[in-house]
């Protein structure tokens, strides 16, 4: 039998289109993976990923929300506080990269300065609104000469006196923020030498505007890139001195900006906070999409700040109150600071039933942090803290009054930032597009191919048995001809054999 020319051109097509878009569905991958990996290096030459990695071009905001107190002086006679939330009052977060030393050894190493700029069109008031809140100074001074000898408890008091200070002041949010004169950091300098940093204004955010944070030196993935962005050490050592424990004081992950590339529902998002003064380690919730592009959400998990009670290895990080907060006086000069989620989410309840005006709830106060899994870089971040205060009536100070033990929250802030503008079409483009179009290519390559070679065998097929029937039918024609033939033969016979008998 012989096959059609026109039969065997489809079948060979098909097979080709079939083989080509197998190799494309397993080339593609292996390709994609080749641009990672030269995209995400931290090189000059990588492009996009370096860009981003040095200028931080996306969008970053603090929008902060501070905790009024609406009784101050029920408070000093020791009954429950009451506050209100007061926000948010926005500022936009400028980041760029200083004196990046690229090292022998496949680090580099810079410092990112930090500078913010107040939003008015984003905030619920303006930086010129006054809000009464807790003398964190003289408040968390109260607290550092607990111990000391009365004589100088006797001489700090008249210091108050003098200085008009009081345990609640009425400040603007510029002042609270960025800092206002106060005679008492002199005067606190001079009998406590070395205690506060602070010189002539004190500010809960003073230390970082204009600021760095630290010298860090991280991998640039070039030799390995499973190691790329990972912190080799921060100012210059590979773990801090803050806390009880080895495990607690180890410096791990990376600066919180990128993360290496391939990850997986396994891995966790860990990084190093110098604001935190800790390593904080958060899981995976979710995958999804943002922004139409692939990505895995991770969250914080509630041992984040637990107790080392509640969960043991966190016990480096006490002495601890209840669980829920992290006491970072021993990095914040001392003051009795610690840190928590907004409204103390996820913590102990007595922590926010001692006080009125907190809705502790998922949906405003929990961190999260979406990144694309193939390339590490962060599409959407909300990370929130909260700042709260340790208080209470220090026997021979008399400007405590009867303040009952409590942690005070002061203000909760949301740091967020999401990829948007050329960066987000350029990512959108190569790392969804592309690869979409490629895999839509391949199955339809495949697709095709098949149904071609199915064609290809239906066609033969059908060929073969119209061939078939063709030959039979034309055999049986001859058949019955012969047949016919026979026939007259044997009547032309009979009818010469009849005259003749007759003759």
């Amino acid at each position: 039998m012989k096959v059609r020319p026109r039969t065997v051109a489809v079948a060979v097509t098909g097979v080709f289109l079939a083989v080509s878009g197998t190799v494309l569905f397993l080339v593609t991958p292996v390709i994609m993976d080749q641009q990672v990996i030269a995209k995400i290096q931290i090189d000059p030459d990588s492009g996009l990923a370096y860009n981003m990695w040095r200028d931080v071009a996306v969008p970053l905001h603090m929008s902060l929300y501070f905790f009024e107190v609406k009784n101050p002086k029920e408070i000093l006679h020791g009954e429950k506080p009451v506050l209100a939330q007061r926000g948010p009052y926005v500022y936009r977060e400028y980041r760029q990269k200083s004196n990046i030393t690229f090292h022998n050894n496949y680090t580099v190493s810079y410092r990112e300065y930090r500078r913010y700029h107040f939003c008015p069109e984003r905030s619920a008031g303006s930086e010129s609104d006054e809000l009464v809140m807790p003398n964190v100074l003289a408040l968390g001074a109260a607290l550092m000469i607990e111990d000391l000898p009365n004589a100088l408890k006797h001489i700090f008091n008249i210091a108050l006196k003098t200085f008009n200070e009081t345990p609640f002041i009425k400040k603007s949010v510029k002042e609270i923020m960025w800092g206002y004169d106060d005679p008492l950091i002199d005067f606190l300098n001079r009998i406590l030498p070395g205690v506060i940093p602070f010189k002539g204004k004190f500010g809960l955010f003073a230390e970082m505007n204009n600021s760095d944070t630290g010298l860090f030196t991280v991998h640039t993935g070039v030799n390995n890139i499973a190691k790329v962005h990972l912190v080799d050490n921060w100012n210059g050592v590979k773990e801090v001195d803050y806390w009880q424990s080895e495990q607690c004081n180890m410096i791990n992950g990376t600066s919180g900006e990128m993360w290496p590339p391939f990850m997986t529902p396994s891995d966790k998002l860990t990084f190093y906070s110098p604001d935190t003064c800790r390593t904080l380690e958060l899981v995976f919730q979710e995958s999804g999409w943002t922004f139409d592009i692939p990505s895995y959400r991770y969250v914080a998990p509630k041992t984040l700040f637990a107790n080392g009670t509640v969960y043991p290895p966190n016990e480096g990080f006490c002495p601890c109150r209840e669980s829920g907060v992290l006491n970072v006086s021993t990095c914040r000069h001392h003051a009795q600071v610690f840190i928590s989620h907004p409204h103390f989410y996820n913590a102990d309840p007595v922590l926010w039933e001692a006080v009125d005006g907190l809705n502790p709830n998922e949906k405003d106060h929990a961190l999260f942090i979406d990144v694309h899994p193939l390339t590490g870089i962060p599409l959407n971040v909300s990370i929130k803290l909260q700042l709260n205060l340790f208080v209470k009536a220090v026997q021979g100070i008399t400007e405590t009054g009867k303040i009952q033990p409590v942690l005070l929250p002061l203000l909760w802030f949301e740091e967020s930032a999401y990829i948007d503008g050329p960066a987000l079409n350029t990512f959108y483009n190569f790392l969804v597009l592309v690869p979409m179009v490629f895999q839509y290519l391949q199955n339809i390559m495949v697709a095709v191919g098949c149904l071609l070679v199915l064609v290809a065998v239906v066609l033969e097929i059908v060929t073969l048995k119209w061939q078939t029937c063709v030959k039979g039918t034309s055999s049986g024609t001859d058949e019955g001809n012969r047949g016919t033939s026979e026939r007259s033969v044997l009547l032309h016979r009979d009818s010469n054999k009849m005259s003749h008998e007759q003759a």
